[in-house]
């Protein structure tokens, strides 16, 4: 089948999105993308809806797929589901030829607030770049200007602010981003204080330690979630002890925060915790924790990583 009936198909919504064919979409270029670019905007909203989140998942499933082109163009999409989900589907895309177009969904995109939403999260990975020596500083500077102006906006949506947070939580070593992470962590609004919980997780900054000990024992599950992810990232075996009671937490997802986390971090202590689970009626549990010991396995001996099967 030639591409141009490929896409003629693809546009036939009354015909089923077909999986196996979207791989046709892989690794577009040239007058294949160009033929795409002019078909796209014409398809019917829900069948892109449909096509650009089966292109998203089937990138996770398999990493020879890469769909980037597609979701680039879709960026520019008329619906903002769309795009937003194009934002998620580049989650691995490190080319600085994205940061301008999230700048202008995260500054113009006045239609849809999860879209700048999703915008300000994805251009945390290049805030993490730049704290790796891997982004030129001038790219650092035009997001880190704009990052810093969201922030600073009480006029934004707490839902943007909160993505903007995350993103530039990574470079704490700023003193404005410190700042902003602590007036977002003392703040009324749950959602900035979720964020600000994460920032400090991202930031792998010690500093943070007693704040998140504090919200390891919070009444908010969401809080102690993200206070033992962060307590992870930031791997110092301090948390260990303030990590061990939500190994037996109500919410299943605490818990699993809480194995993981105790896999980063590592030693004697977290090892000995984590053993008497892997006899754990949940096999959810078990394998997270199979998951966990491995990771302390490799960081204590890296010859003793092996492929599960």
């Amino acid at each position: 089948m030639l591409f141009e009936e490929y896409l003629q198909e693809l546009a036939d919504s009354s015909q089923q999105v077909r999986t196996s064919r979207l791989t046709r979409l892989s690794h577009l270029s040239g007058d294949q993308l160009d033929a795409f670019s002019q078909r796209w905007p014409a398809i019917e909203v829900q069948r892109r809806q449909e096509v650009v989140g089966q292109l998203t998942e089937l990138a996770k499933d398999n990493v020879e797929l890469n769909f980037d082109c597609v979701f680039i163009s879709c960026l520019e999409d008329r619906d903002a589901s769309v795009r937003a989900t194009a934002i998620r589907g580049l989650w691995e895309y490190e080319g600085c030829d994205l940061i301008e177009p999230l700048l202008r969904l995260l500054e113009k995109d006045e239609e849809d607030v999860d879209v700048r939403a999703e915008a300000a999260l994805a251009l945390g990975r290049f805030v993490l770049l730049s704290e790796y020596g891997s982004l030129r500083q001038r790219y650092f500077r035009r997001l880190e200007s704009v990052l810093h102006r969201i922030l600073n906006d009480p006029s934004q949506p707490d839902a943007v602010r909160a993505r903007a947070l995350e993103a530039v939580g990574a470079c704490s070593s700023r003193s404005w981003v410190r700042h902003a992470i602590h007036q977002a962590y003392e703040s009324t609004t749950k959602r900035l204080k979720i964020s600000a919980i994460h920032a400090m997780g991202r930031s792998c900054d010690g500093r943070w330690l007693p704040l998140l000990f504090r919200e390891l024992g919070s009444e908010d599950p969401e809080a102690r979630y993200e206070a033992a992810v962060a307590s992870g990232s930031i791997g110092d075996e301090a948390a260990v002890s303030y990590l061990a009671p939500l190994l037996q937490d109500e919410d299943p997802e605490v818990r699993s925060a809480a194995i993981v986390a105790l896999g980063e971090i590592g030693g004697t202590e977290a090892k000995g915790l984590l053993l008497p689970l892997t006899d754990s009626d949940s096999p959810e549990v078990r394998e997270a924790v199979r998951d966990a010991l491995q990771e302390i396995d490799v960081g204590e001996d890296p010859s003793a990583f092996h492929f599960r099967s």
